[in-house]
């Protein structure tokens, strides 16, 4: 089973996206949880570094929205230098405020899914965006 390790900023989102896939059937078809910081004492300070890392130590996927190129220890600059065949996808919702339109939430739901099911043809990809 593969964990989902929400971004602080995103766990609203991460609700109405687990309901989705809830209510769409996916939870039945999908290996996959739902797992915040502070399930596995994450600091909402911890660097997009060291969530990079955790998340590849602890075979998790990452999903966030804002994470960017903005500094040296960024989340795009991590993916960039340690990023290899094997490592596993970050997921990005591309458009966090519209996470509350069931249709957005349907499509990211779906989206999602294909990602967990076909994981292994991901693998070294970097950064995903759903929908």
């Amino acid at each position: 089973m593969i964990a989902l390790l929400v971004d602080h900023n995103v766990e609203g989102q991460a609700a109405l996206l687990w309901s989705t896939l809830h209510t769409e059937g996916w939870l039945n078809l999908i290996p996959i949880r739902l797992v915040r910081f502070a399930d596995v004492n994450l600091s909402p300070t911890s660097s997009d570094r060291e969530l990079w890392h955790f998340t590849q130590t602890h075979e998790m996927l990452l999903l966030t929205a804002n994470r960017n190129l903005q500094q040296e220890d960024s989340l795009e600059q991590t993916i960039r230098e340690f990023n290899q065949t094997t490592s596993l996808p970050v997921i990005t919702i591309s458009d966090a405020d519209r996470m509350v339109e069931a249709a957005y939430r349907e499509r990211c739901a779906a989206r999602l899914a294909e990602i967990v099911i076909y994981l292994s043809d991901y693998l070294g990809s970097g950064r995903l965006y759903i929908p």
